[in-house]
This record gives C-alpha cells, structure tokens and sequence, in this order.
C-alpha cells in the first residue's frame, strides 16, 4: 500500500499546474491561445508518471488530492483581486474542476489498460482522450452562453463573439476557436512530454533499484 508521504510531490506539483492554468488561461496568448494551454497539458503528465510508477490507486489518489486543493486554490483565487477582477473566475473555477475529475480519471483508466503495452501507448493515447474531454468541458462550461447562470455578473460576451474558426473556415462563438487551438497546443505537448515521461521513469527505476 502506498503511503501518502511518497506523494507529496506529485501531489503538489499537479495543484500548482492546476492554479497557475486556472490563471493563465484568462489572457490570450496571440488570437486563439491563452497561456495557460502552455502549462495544464503537464497534469496529464504527472498523472501518468504516478501511475506508471506506484500504479493505479496511488493514480487515483494523486487526482483526487489534487482536485481537492486545485478547489481550494481556485476558490481562494475568486477572492483575490488583480487587474481585470478576481485571479479565477468562478466559471473557470467550475469547468475546470469538472474538467479535471472527469478527463484523469479516464486518462488513469485508459494508461491502466494500455499498460502492458509498448511504452509510450499508455501515455500517448490516454493523454489525448482525457484532453480531448477536459478541453470540452473546460471550454464550455467556462466561456458559453449556456452556463451563464452560474455567474451572471461574469462578462463573457467576448467570449461568445461570433467569428470564424480559427479565422479561416465556418462560424462559431470565439470560445470554439480557443479550445480547437488549446486541443492542438496539447496534442503538441503531450507528444513532445514522452520525453520526460521516458526519462523519468527510467531514473526513478534506477533509484527504486539502487
């Protein structure tokens, strides 16, 4: 069984991705990026190294520590104030909570059937399903008309601005075209974090060995 202790890091590591994303991702990074589709990818990372190295429970309990504090902070990101209003929004709060619980625990699902594959199929495919719904249900929940109602007093009329997707093709609300782009930005990172993922787990087998 493992202890708690021996997940401090990865616990932490991943409530702070989860803060600094939740904050990030209110300023855009060119037209149809916001910063913090540079940093959250990297949860998915943690997730998958933990599970990889002490399994599938200790998985599960690195996501739901980390939700529990990422909540916390985002919660306490609400109240702070900086120069355009609270740090987090509360949409952003929600969408991003319902988005993480839901897309790692079937990132840890997929990677714990895919394990005895070769070793980057864990990794690669559960990181891009799990994305996939997270970029989703972020997206809609934190920017679409739909949820409205669970901050009224937050304006995201700029959010809902009909423009082409990606300025090149159809008509869709601008939030489409962040998460079409923020999707390509992971698709991007979870690839190019193969590298960490395999050189991490190499090393902490050869600490686990000495």
């Amino acid at each position: 069984m493992i202890n708690l202790k021996s997940l401090v890091v990865p616990i932490m590591t991943m409530s702070i991705i989860v803060l600094v994303s939740n904050i990030l991702v209110q300023f855009l990074l060119g037209n149809w990026l916001t910063w913090g589709a540079l940093t959250y990818p990297f949860a998915f990372l943690v997730t998958d190294i933990t599970n990889r190295f002490y399994g599938l429970s200790a998985a599960r309990k690195v996501v739901l520590f980390g939700f529990i504090i990422g909540i916390f902070c985002s919660l306490v990101g609400t109240q702070l104030q900086g120069e355009f209003g609270p740090l987090v929004t509360f949409r952003i709060a929600v969408g991003s909570a319902t988005a993480f619980i839901i897309s790692h625990l079937l990132d840890i699902s997929i990677f714990n059937y895919l394990r005895q594959e070769r070793w980057w199929k864990a990794p690669l495919i559960s990181s891009i399903v799990g994305s996939s719904l997270d970029t989703l249900i972020f997206f809609f929940v934190a920017f679409s008309g739909f949820f409205i109602f669970l901050e009224p007093s937050n304006d995201v009329s700029w959010a809902v601005e009909k423009v082409p997707i990606l300025g090149m093709f159809g008509i869709s609300p601008l939030w489409v075209s962040l998460a079409f782009a923020d999707f390509l930005v992971k698709l991007s990172l979870i690839t190019i974090s193969l590298i960490p993922f395999r050189f991490l787990i190499v090393l902490l087998q050869k600490k686990e060995n000495i």
